[in-house]
């Protein structure tokens, strides 16, 4: 198997998108190469512990509320035509995704990770939910089949909290500086949300190397 790094933040709806165009070329080779681990970054390592005002984050970021509809339209585009639905009249906050990224890594050790990461996505920007708050991500944790109390026990510690901003720290120093980025293999960078169409592509080439 060939690893598959993928380096994200589950508010960002790049990531969102670019996981969503995995996903198709994943479903198109069934024995494609990859095992994939998700990393943190957060986009905004300054937040507010309990994130803020969704509205003003955005108006403070872009200027104003006419800049942040144009910062928002290709994204707008972009998942409408990876059929996927973002209901941003729902959200409401902007969190701190700081505990997100906790549960994220409690995940990927009881093997869970990609469906957490999903689930995630799915209450965010399908549901409008505030995936700061603990009782959320408890939630999202039992969803997919993780033990609820022990995750709400966790996030109210300070259990791997430096872990996680420490990983976040190297990967910006190793030079990323917007999510999602992939790195393949431990040595090729794919940044953004890269259509189906690559994907399918690397995956043949590696598939066919080997095959060699």
């Amino acid at each position: 198997m060939i690893k598959l790094d993928i380096i994200s933040d589950p508010i960002c709806p790049w990531c969102y998108i670019g996981k969503a165009h995995l996903d198709r070329a994943l479903e198109q080779r069934p024995d494609h190469p990859f095992t994939i681990e998700w990393h943190p970054f957060q986009l905004n390592p300054t937040m507010p512990k309990a994130g803020m005002d969704r509205r003003e984050y955005l108006e403070t970021k872009f200027g104003g509320k006419e800049g942040a509809v144009r910062a928002y339209a290709p994204v707008v585009e972009t998942a409408e035509r990876a059929g996927l639905k973002i209901d941003f009249e729902a959200m409401k906050r902007t969190p701190n995704t700081l505990d997100a990224h906790r549960l994220i890594h409690w995940a990927g050790i009881e093997g869970r990770q990609t469906p957490v990461v999903s689930a995630l996505f799915k209450a965010y920007f399908k549901e409008g939910r505030d995936i700061g708050s603990h009782e959320v991500l408890a939630d999202v944790a039992d969803s997919m089949g993780m033990d609820a109390a022990l995750v709400l026990k966790l996030l109210g510690t300070d259990s791997d909290v430096e872990d996680i901003k420490a990983r976040d720290a190297h990967s910006r120093e190793m030079g990323v500086n917007s999510v999602p980025t992939f790195i393949v293999a431990s040595q090729h960078a794919v940044p953004g949300a890269q259509p189906p169409e690559l994907w399918l592509k690397v995956m043949d080439e590696l598939i066919e190397a080997q095959g060699k």
